[in-house]
């Protein structure tokens, strides 16, 4: 038998490019060493900042921030600021932040000036918190923009690490099978061609098999008529099943979730914040309609509420990858700013304002009826029956069909609450009575009559 030398390309391709790939992903690991936690506990005029930020947001986040003016004034060193600058000590703001409008009626001159300021609207008195108390918080207004840089860090360090738990980022792992395939498929290669070499070597011919003659499938089908025929059947009711399908969805828009001028978030809103349905359409309760939200119920809140910060564990991975960053709320914010004419430095409305263009996701046809109140007030139907679960939801997307066939089934099926409704218990009683009805239903009570939604 003849002797085959024996090249070993493989491990000649393989192995320089492994070498390199375990070098490099070694040095990123070890660039990716664990970072010292910086502490954000500091310590100013006795008092304990950390103590302070809590109670600084539980008590004054809603009216003052550290760098900017709201509602009230910027409150970053705000002690040294007040003793440099109006040759005030701690002892003023004491009696300032437990009892403000007693200082005002004192004639305070300070107190009085900041009480023209800002519209006459006196601080809210804070009579349960202590000395210490204070003193926590001024502690945290003096320390918080040096810990400023190491919560942005920190943020930064918790987002780097959503790729992978060893410090190597999901690009180089799925570089490195792909690498890993491609060295498989070369190796096959190499394989495919040692084996025809050695087969020539030896003398063996590899002949292809040549197929026979056969008729062609679709020249035998075409033969055959039952199988025509069947399959004419076959393709007319599969066109009428799909063709019928397909006009029943005429008009039913169920997922459809269109982008609005400014993105309002009701997983943020309704979920993490617990804001209740009614309090922004507030028309549900006494009207057909539910009703778009004026914006000035927006500036209700956003008056003070002027960036997002998002959850203390920092945006999830979808977020991210979806672009939904406290920056990004935060610019959503400066468009309402801009629609309703707020102007931010001055904390006072400039007359300016613009139309926001809302896209409507929710339509009823024009011959369908439908009341709100009705449902919301009477019937004690929760909004997530017809609109899903919306505290979960970032885009609004319409959550149901909303089609006459799916309203049909809810009136079969919902019992009415006849407790406390004298009306409905005297209808409950006398159906009982005659038909031995044990639950009301809103279809036993005319939900089924066309007249009701057709008028």
């Amino acid at each position: 038998m003849k002797k085959v030398p024996y090249r070993n390309q493989f491990s000649k391709i393989l192995g320089l490019p492994l070498i390199l790939f375990l070098l490099f992903a070694n040095s990123l690991i070890a660039q990716d060493a664990p970072v010292e936690a910086v502490s954000e506990e500091a310590v100013a005029g006795g008092g304990d900042a950390v103590n302070g930020k809590a109670l600084f947001n539980q008590n004054c986040a809603a009216c003052h921030a550290l760098n900017r003016k709201m509602t009230g004034p910027a409150l970053e060193n705000v002690e040294s600021r007040l003793s440099e600058d109006e040759g005030l000590d701690k002892q003023w703001l004491y009696d300032w932040i437990k009892n403000s409008p007693a200082l005002i009626k004192s004639g305070d001159a300070y107190a009085n000036k900041i009480y023209a300021e800002y519209n006459q609207a006196a601080m809210t008195a804070f009579p349960t918190l202590s000395d210490g108390d204070i003193d926590d918080i001024l502690a945290y207004t003096a320390a918080a923009p040096a810990a400023a840089p190491a919560a942005v860090g920190g943020t930064e360090v918790a987002a780097g690490e959503s790729g992978s738990a060893t410090g190597v980022s999901n690009e180089i792992i799925l570089g490195a099978l792909v690498l890993v395939f491609s060295l498989l498929v070369i190796m096959l290669l190499l394989v495919n061609k040692t084996l025809q070499r050695i087969a020539q070597a030896n003398g063996i011919v590899v002949e292809k098999e040549n197929a026979e003659k056969r008729t062609p499938i679709w020249k035998a089908f075409a033969q055959n008529q039952f199988l025509v025929l069947v399959t004419a059947i076959l393709l007319l009711l599969g066109s009428a099943y799909y063709a019928y399908g397909w006009m029943m969805q005429v008009g039913v828009d169920q997922g459809y979730a269109p982008i609005q001028p400014i993105h309002y978030s009701h997983k943020i809103h309704a979920g993490d914040n617990k804001i209740e349905c009614k309090y922004c359409h507030s028309s549900a309760r006494v009207s057909k309609t539910s009703g778009i939200p004026s914006l000035n119920v927006c500036m209700n809140c956003h008056k003070s509420v002027y960036e997002y910060t998002g959850n203390p564990e920092g945006p999830s991975q979808e977020d991210l990858e979806n672009g939904y960053t406290n920056e990004f709320y935060t610019g959503e914010i400066k468009k309402l700013y801009k629609a309703v004419g707020w102007d931010e430095e001055n904390q006072k409305y400039t007359g300016e304002s613009q139309p926001v263009e809302w896209v409507r996701v929710h339509n009823l046809p024009d011959f369908a009826y439908f009341n709100h109140s009705q449902h919301v007030s009477v019937a004690g139907v929760e909004c997530q029956t017809c609109h899903g679960p919306v505290e979960e939801m970032e885009i609004m997307y319409q959550y149901s069909p909303l089609t006459m066939g799916w309203c049909i089934d809810c009136h079969r099926e919902t019992n009415v609450k006849v407790e406390g409704n004298e009306y409905y218990e005297k209808i409950h009683a006398e159906l009982s009575k005659k038909y031995g009805v044990e639950n009301l239903t809103a279809a036993q009570l005319g939900g089924l009559e066309c007249g009701k939604c057709h008028y």
